[in-house]
């Protein structure tokens, strides 16, 4: 590394490098660390902080630049920090879109920070994107909150929406003991493997028939959610392969929590949202390849939903 004067700030490339730290998930403290022993400059963390501040305008454009008109595919998910606020540190949730496009190409289509996730919020934030753009969706994949659903009826009535099954395993197995998980979760499988959902919805009565006494709230949110939870049977596999559960948002989560594992909290939402823009920018960066058999899944929808993609 080149050496220069203690305390000369002009160094080729310093704040590419203190931004570059920044993404990575470093606490602004151990970047000051990190930019003396490069540069033997010393910094303040205030100056990390203030160096960071210029990119929030590449963040508002960034979460205000239009989109494409269509998006076969439209992830929803949440993931929670600790922001300080009013003197104190409140759980707060990063509400990710990611959208798959008629190239198959997955993008980051926005984050908003947020403490609730109520229909409301949602309904703001699909407006938002139809602001930006977005005409049409073919089909939401979410995890199991109700708000998603009120939402993306009113915003994109002609959209389908795929619960994850995944998140409705999860939460509809959480209070049965474990004497009976394995023999129930064999017995569920059989309902959400079925090739068929006439197959499926047989699987589900004899669960409902064995299961049903003992574990009623297990059965009830398979039955209550049916409608959301069966939606993929309609499609062939390789489309069911993408919209089965959420795992392509909860990997891009999952890289979140990467980044952002050495910093517990933020000192307010902007402190956040620099981050996980600057994480979201590495991480579109590498989403270079097409999703898997694409042109499989692109003709299969061009003759499923003919009339809403644009020749």
């Amino acid at each position: 590394p080149k050496i220069i004067g203690k305390y000369n700030r002009n160094v080729d490339g310093m704040e590419e490098k203190i931004l570059s730290l920044y993404a990575c998930g470093m606490s602004q403290r151990d970047i000051a660390e990190q930019i003396k022993n490069l540069y033997d400059v010393e910094i303040s963390p205030e100056l990390v902080s203030k160096i960071s501040e210029k990119i929030m305008p590449d963040v508002t454009a960034w979460q205000n630049r239009p989109l494409e008109a269509v998006y076969p595919f439209v992830f929803m998910d949440a993931i929670h920090y600790k922001v300080k606020e009013n003197h104190q540190y409140i759980t707060k949730a990063a509400y990710v879109v990611l959208g798959i496009n008629l190239d198959g190409q997955k993008d980051i289509l926005g984050i908003w920070i947020g403490e609730n996730e109520s229909s409301k919020f949602w309904l703001n934030v699909l407006n938002e994107l139809k602001t930006r753009g977005i005409k049409d969706v073919f089909l939401f994949c979410v995890d199991g909150l109700t708000s998603f659903r009120q939402a993306i009826e009113a915003a994109f009535p002609n959209a389908q929406i795929q619960r994850c099954i995944i998140h409705q395993i999860r939460s509809s197995t959480r209070f049965v003991s474990y004497k009976h998980i394995k023999d129930l979760m064999a017995d569920l499988k059989k309902v959400y493997q079925a090739i068929s959902e006439e197959e499926a919805m047989n699987n589900l009565i004899l669960f409902k028939d064995k299961w049903g006494k003992t574990y009623p709230s297990c059965v009830k949110s398979w039955e209550e959610n049916w409608d959301i939870l069966s939606t993929f049977f309609a499609y062939p596999p390789e489309v069911r392969k993408i919209i089965y559960t959420t795992n392509i948002i909860e990997g891009l989560n999952r890289q979140f929590r990467q980044i952002t594992k050495n910093k517990p909290s933020f000192t307010n939402d902007d402190s956040l949202r620099k981050m996980l823009y600057l994480a979201s920018q590495k991480i579109v960066e590498r989403w270079t390849q097409r999703c898997r058999n694409w042109d499989v899944v692109l003709s299969q929808l061009s003759i499923i939903f003919e009339d809403r993609i644009p020749a």
